[in-house]
């Protein structure tokens, strides 16, 4: 996903995977630390809001579920034009009456959101842009989740901890499928010369992801 052009609708997975591929590295990632610093952490965490992506500098994301088969994608890259651009994009404009439109609205009005996607019925959807806009953030917010290679080579990596690639593949397989019980999942992040795993942070922010639910 290398773009050079504003986000399309079309890059993204269904808001199901894209749901899943955050999940499982936000349970990785999972420390019981990390949950006492709420947003005040950086990383990538579930919580009761949704999922959440801050790199602490030019890098902030959110997916949160806003009913069955609905979902809301927003955040800010430093890449996105968006926000800057003049005359002003509305980046809520044609979005469905369910999206948190105050809190948005917040975020707009301290220059702090780059995009808004929804999802429903199936299908991603943005408001219009100006032809004059050549980046909205979304290749550098989510490519890291778009491109399923990429994630298969977090999940394995040293800082995420599965032994092999098999197992990597298992994880995020299950976890796309949601699948992912807590057993597995501790049965293939047991290897302890990969990390120190705060397994009950995990089991929660499992349990929070939804990733062992029909």
């Amino acid at each position: 996903m290398t773009i050079n052009r504003p986000g399309l609708p079309g890059d993204l997975p269904p808001a199901e995977v894209l749901w899943a591929r955050w999940a499982l590295i936000a349970v990785l990632e999972a420390t019981t630390e990390a949950e006492r610093r709420g947003h005040h952490r950086t990383g990538t965490w579930v919580d009761d809001e949704g999922l959440h992506l801050d790199d602490g500098g030019c890098t902030w994301w959110g997916l949160a579920r806003r009913g069955e088969g609905r979902y809301v994608l927003f955040g800010e890259d430093e890449s996105s034009g968006v926000k800057w651009h003049e005359p002003p994009v509305d980046m809520l404009a044609g979005g469905p009456g369910w999206l948190p439109h105050e809190q948005l609205k917040d975020l707009v009005s301290g220059c702090q959101l780059g995009c808004v996607y929804w999802y429903e019925g199936g299908a991603w959807a943005r408001a219009a842009y100006p032809g004059t806009l050549h980046d909205d953030g979304l290749d550098c917010g989510m490519s890291r989740f778009v491109d399923r290679t990429d994630v298969l080579r977090t999940v394995a990596d040293e800082d995420h901890g599965a032994t092999s690639a098999q197992d990597a593949e298992t994880l995020l397989g299950h976890a796309e499928s949601h699948r992912l019980t807590p057993a597995l999942l501790m049965s293939l992040t047991a290897d302890p010369d990969r990390r120190q795993w705060d397994r009950p942070a995990m089991t929660r922010a499992l349990e929070q992801a939804g990733l062992n639910r029909p």
